[in-house]
Protein backbone atom coordinates (compact mmCIF):
# COMPACT_ATOMS: atom_id res chain seq x y z
CA UNK A 1 0.00 0.00 0.00
CA UNK A 2 1.31 3.43 -0.89
CA UNK A 3 1.28 6.21 1.63
CA UNK A 4 0.95 9.72 0.26
CA UNK A 5 3.81 12.12 0.84
CA UNK A 6 1.42 15.04 0.72
CA UNK A 7 2.54 17.89 2.92
CA UNK A 8 -0.59 19.92 3.54
CA UNK A 9 0.68 23.29 4.64
CA UNK A 10 -2.06 25.72 3.67
CA UNK A 11 -0.73 29.02 2.44
CA UNK A 12 -2.90 31.95 3.44
CA UNK A 13 -4.18 34.13 0.64
CA UNK A 14 -1.22 34.48 -1.72
CA UNK A 15 0.77 37.68 -1.39
CA UNK A 16 0.44 39.95 -4.40
CA UNK A 17 3.74 40.81 -6.04
CA UNK A 18 4.22 43.54 -8.60
CA UNK A 19 6.17 42.16 -11.52
CA UNK A 20 7.82 44.03 -14.30
CA UNK A 21 10.86 42.08 -15.35
CA UNK A 22 11.42 38.47 -16.34
CA UNK A 23 12.59 36.61 -13.24
CA UNK A 24 10.69 38.83 -10.77
CA UNK A 25 8.88 36.96 -7.98
CA UNK A 26 5.24 36.44 -8.95
CA UNK A 27 4.02 34.15 -6.13
CA UNK A 28 5.25 31.73 -3.47
CA UNK A 29 3.84 28.38 -2.37
CA UNK A 30 5.33 26.42 0.54
CA UNK A 31 8.41 28.66 0.41
CA UNK A 32 9.06 27.89 -3.28
CA UNK A 33 8.98 30.97 -5.49
CA UNK A 34 7.09 31.36 -8.77
CA UNK A 35 8.88 33.65 -11.23
CA UNK A 36 7.47 35.87 -13.95
CA UNK A 37 8.39 34.86 -17.52
CA UNK A 38 6.41 37.41 -19.57
CA UNK A 39 5.37 35.01 -22.36
CA UNK A 40 5.29 31.28 -23.04
CA UNK A 41 8.16 31.26 -25.53
CA UNK A 42 10.67 33.17 -23.42
CA UNK A 43 13.75 31.19 -22.35
CA UNK A 44 16.40 32.65 -20.02
CA UNK A 45 18.83 29.73 -19.89
CA UNK A 46 18.89 26.48 -17.93
CA UNK A 47 18.44 26.35 -14.15
CA UNK A 48 20.58 23.77 -12.35
CA UNK A 49 20.47 22.88 -8.65
CA UNK A 50 23.70 23.20 -6.63
CA UNK A 51 24.31 19.46 -7.11
CA UNK A 52 23.96 19.79 -10.91
CA UNK A 53 20.42 18.37 -11.14
CA UNK A 54 18.57 19.82 -14.13
CA UNK A 55 15.57 21.86 -12.98
CA UNK A 56 14.66 23.02 -16.49
CA UNK A 57 14.60 26.18 -18.56
CA UNK A 58 14.18 29.40 -16.59
CA UNK A 59 11.15 30.34 -15.93
CA UNK A 60 9.12 27.78 -17.79
CA UNK A 61 6.32 25.76 -16.12
CA UNK A 62 8.47 22.59 -16.04
CA UNK A 63 11.22 24.43 -14.16
CA UNK A 64 8.80 25.47 -11.40
CA UNK A 65 7.27 22.02 -10.81
CA UNK A 66 10.66 20.32 -10.83
CA UNK A 67 12.11 22.95 -8.48
CA UNK A 68 9.05 22.59 -6.23
CA UNK A 69 9.44 18.80 -6.06
CA UNK A 70 13.21 19.14 -5.54
CA UNK A 71 13.11 21.89 -2.88
CA UNK A 72 9.88 21.13 -1.02
CA UNK A 73 9.42 17.38 -1.47
CA UNK A 74 13.13 16.43 -1.78
CA UNK A 75 12.45 14.58 -5.04
CA UNK A 76 14.63 14.18 -8.13
CA UNK A 77 13.06 12.81 -11.27
CA UNK A 78 15.14 10.08 -13.00
CA UNK A 79 14.37 11.65 -16.40
CA UNK A 80 15.12 15.32 -15.82
CA UNK A 81 14.22 16.38 -19.38
CA UNK A 82 11.08 16.62 -21.49
CA UNK A 83 8.25 18.96 -22.33
CA UNK A 84 5.35 19.42 -19.93
CA UNK A 85 2.99 17.00 -21.69
CA UNK A 86 5.77 14.35 -21.64
CA UNK A 87 5.44 14.08 -17.85
CA UNK A 88 2.32 11.97 -18.50
CA UNK A 89 2.89 8.47 -19.86
CA UNK A 90 -0.22 7.48 -21.89
CA UNK A 91 0.84 3.80 -21.84
CA UNK A 92 0.22 3.59 -18.07
CA UNK A 93 -3.09 2.74 -16.46
CA UNK A 94 -4.52 4.69 -13.54
CA UNK A 95 -2.56 4.52 -10.26
CA UNK A 96 0.62 3.05 -11.79
CA UNK A 97 4.27 3.98 -11.23
CA UNK A 98 5.72 6.40 -13.79
CA UNK A 99 9.39 5.35 -13.79
CA UNK A 100 10.61 8.41 -15.74
CA UNK A 101 9.36 10.68 -12.94
CA UNK A 102 9.48 8.15 -10.06
CA UNK A 103 5.94 9.21 -9.16
CA UNK A 104 2.55 7.50 -9.18
CA UNK A 105 0.47 8.52 -12.19
CA UNK A 106 -3.30 9.03 -12.12
CA UNK A 107 -5.44 9.49 -15.21
CA UNK A 108 -8.03 12.25 -15.41
CA UNK A 109 -11.00 10.11 -14.43
CA UNK A 110 -9.17 8.35 -11.59
CA UNK A 111 -10.65 6.42 -8.70
CA UNK A 112 -8.43 8.54 -6.42
CA UNK A 113 -9.00 12.24 -5.79
CA UNK A 114 -6.24 14.76 -6.57
CA UNK A 115 -4.29 16.00 -3.53
CA UNK A 116 -2.33 19.10 -2.56
CA UNK A 117 1.23 18.84 -3.97
CA UNK A 118 0.19 16.64 -6.90
CA UNK A 119 1.72 17.67 -10.21
CA UNK A 120 -1.07 18.16 -12.78
CA UNK A 121 -0.36 17.69 -16.49
CA UNK A 122 -2.13 19.38 -19.41
CA UNK A 123 -1.86 18.22 -23.02
CA UNK A 124 -0.60 20.50 -25.77
CA UNK A 125 -2.95 22.83 -27.60
CA UNK A 126 -2.93 24.66 -30.91
CA UNK A 127 -1.40 27.64 -29.05
CA UNK A 128 1.10 25.64 -26.96
CA UNK A 129 2.14 22.28 -28.39
CA UNK A 130 4.39 21.50 -25.39
CA UNK A 131 1.57 21.22 -22.84
CA UNK A 132 1.62 22.62 -19.32
CA UNK A 133 2.30 21.47 -15.76
CA UNK A 134 1.36 22.98 -12.41
CA UNK A 135 1.19 22.10 -8.71
CA UNK A 136 -2.16 21.51 -7.02
CA UNK A 137 -2.29 23.99 -4.13
CA UNK A 138 -5.86 23.47 -2.82
CA UNK A 139 -8.49 20.75 -3.10
CA UNK A 140 -12.11 20.84 -1.97
CA UNK A 141 -15.29 18.96 -2.91
CA UNK A 142 -15.94 20.77 -6.18
CA UNK A 143 -12.70 22.42 -7.29
CA UNK A 144 -8.94 22.48 -7.20
CA UNK A 145 -6.56 25.41 -7.27
CA UNK A 146 -3.20 25.20 -9.01
CA UNK A 147 -0.10 27.34 -8.69
CA UNK A 148 1.88 27.69 -11.90
CA UNK A 149 4.66 29.50 -13.70
CA UNK A 150 4.87 30.85 -17.26
CA UNK A 151 1.23 31.87 -17.62
CA UNK A 152 1.57 35.64 -17.51
CA UNK A 153 0.88 37.56 -14.30
CA UNK A 154 -1.77 35.24 -12.78
CA UNK A 155 -0.10 32.29 -11.05
CA UNK A 156 -3.22 30.74 -9.47
CA UNK A 157 -6.11 29.15 -11.34
CA UNK A 158 -9.18 27.13 -10.31
CA UNK A 159 -10.63 24.11 -12.09
CA UNK A 160 -13.86 22.22 -11.46
CA UNK A 161 -13.56 18.85 -9.75
CA UNK A 162 -16.27 16.27 -10.34
CA UNK A 163 -16.96 12.86 -8.80
CA UNK A 164 -19.17 10.75 -11.04
CA UNK A 165 -19.43 6.95 -11.42
CA UNK A 166 -16.69 6.51 -8.78
CA UNK A 167 -14.22 8.59 -10.84
CA UNK A 168 -12.59 11.96 -10.11
CA UNK A 169 -12.31 14.31 -13.09
CA UNK A 170 -10.63 17.71 -13.22
CA UNK A 171 -12.35 20.13 -15.61
CA UNK A 172 -10.53 21.33 -18.67
CA UNK A 173 -10.55 19.27 -21.83
CA UNK A 174 -6.78 19.00 -21.98
CA UNK A 175 -6.10 17.71 -18.44
CA UNK A 176 -4.27 14.40 -18.89
CA UNK A 177 -3.86 13.50 -15.23
CA UNK A 178 -1.69 14.06 -12.16
CA UNK A 179 1.44 12.66 -10.54
CA UNK A 180 2.05 12.09 -6.83
CA UNK A 181 5.07 11.46 -4.67
CA UNK A 182 4.48 8.47 -2.41
CA UNK A 183 6.45 6.69 0.25
CA UNK A 184 6.90 2.99 -0.32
Amino acid sequence: MLKSASHTQEDPKPKTYKVKNIGDTLDVFNDVYVFYNKNIGNVSGRNLAADGYNLGLKWQCVEFVKRYYYDYLNHKMPNSYGHAKDFFNPALKDNQHNKDRNLVQFTNGSSLKPEVNDLIIFDGTIFNRYGHVAIISKVNKTSIEVVQQNVGKESRENFKLRFNNDKWTVGGSNVLGWLRKTER
